[in-house]
């Protein structure tokens, strides 16, 4: 078996340098390590972790990861990890029955764990399939994009969104990136698809993979826009306390994908989201997250 979990190659930038941390290495039984995408704060991006994770478990799933797909992830962000320590990986394994395969997979740095996650893989099988139509939504091409806003920043944040992140998204109620939302609403559209398409040979799991990637950086949007907050607020700390996946369907992530997200509730320096994922008219995900949303500046005033 091959040192590294194999994914197609790619020479279009900023897609590469992405894949390359999800190229984990292969150190022993089910242990991996991987290394880390530069980011301003310092800390691990929590998308990357998770599909990290994803990659790694489904590595030792009977019959190999497209024969039993993942279907569905449930992960907790237990510390912040840092960028400039490899990340490990350890997957158990919880079960292989006739149908389903579950791991779980812990990430480490220097001995601590960091992240955690169940992961359940499933062999297609015929039954009944329906999904949640799809929302009317501006077209993409009509808004504005995420990599021309970052280009246009002559600042840190925009020098490192526009070398790393491999995401075009457009905001149907606007980006809040630098300035608060116009209206204070819990529910808001983003389109979302890679700045290049995804390369010869990407297989329906990195597909999933890499949804996870990208939906983390948005699944609280709904609570800022809420509370009137915006991305670069300095009075902000974040941090994803827990993110669950389910998968339903298969879908291309160089195509556009629909995120639908609203957020139900925030309270006690925590916001949830719940989060529909649309391509071509079918329903191909749905993710729920909370996490954490603090203010210097406010008190509680939840009990």
């Amino acid at each position: 078996m091959p040192s590294t979990i194999l994914l197609p190659d790619c020479d279009t930038e900023p897609l590469a340098s992405l894949l390359n941390p999800l190229r984990l290495q292969r150190v022993g039984d089910k242990r991996y390590v991987g290394s880390n995408l530069p980011q301003l704060s310092g800390r691990v991006y929590g998308g990357q972790v998770l599909a990290q994770a994803t990659l790694a478990a489904a590595d030792t799933v009977p019959g190999g990861p497209e024969e039993r797909l993942a279907h569905s992830i449930t992960a907790a962000f237990l510390r912040a990890g840092a960028i400039d320590v490899p990340t490990e990986f350890e997957v158990t394994e919880l079960n292989d029955g006739r149908s389903f395969s579950t791991r779980s997979t812990r990430a480490l740095q220097n001995g601590r764990i960091i992240f955690s996650a169940r992961i359940s893989f499933q062999l297609r099988q015929p039954g009944p399939s329906y999904g949640t139509p799809m929302p009317t939504a501006p077209a993409p091409e009509t808004l504005p994009s995420s990599v021309d806003f970052f280009y246009q920043m002559n600042n840190a944040l925009g020098r490192i969104m526009s070398s790393t992140n491999a995401m075009d998204m457009r905001f149907v109620d606007g980006n809040i990136f630098t300035t608060v939302a116009e209206k204070r609403d819990p529910h808001t559209m983003i389109w979302m698809r890679t700045r290049s398409p995804m390369p010869d040979g990407t297989s329906r799991l990195l597909q999933r993979a890499m949804l996870g990637y990208a939906a983390d950086q948005i699944m609280l949007e709904p609570v800022m826009r809420a509370t009137g907050l915006q991305w670069s607020d300095p009075n902000m700390s974040l941090a994803t306390l827990d993110h669950s996946i389910w998968w339903h369907r298969n879908f291309d992530i160089s195509d556009w994908i629909l995120a639908d997200l609203e957020s139900p509730s925030a309270q006690n320096g925590r916001g949830l989201t719940i989060a529909k994922f649309y391509q071509h008219g079918k329903h191909i995900a749905t993710m729920s997250q909370e996490g954490m949303v603090r203010i210097r500046t406010v008190t509680n005033q939840d009990d």
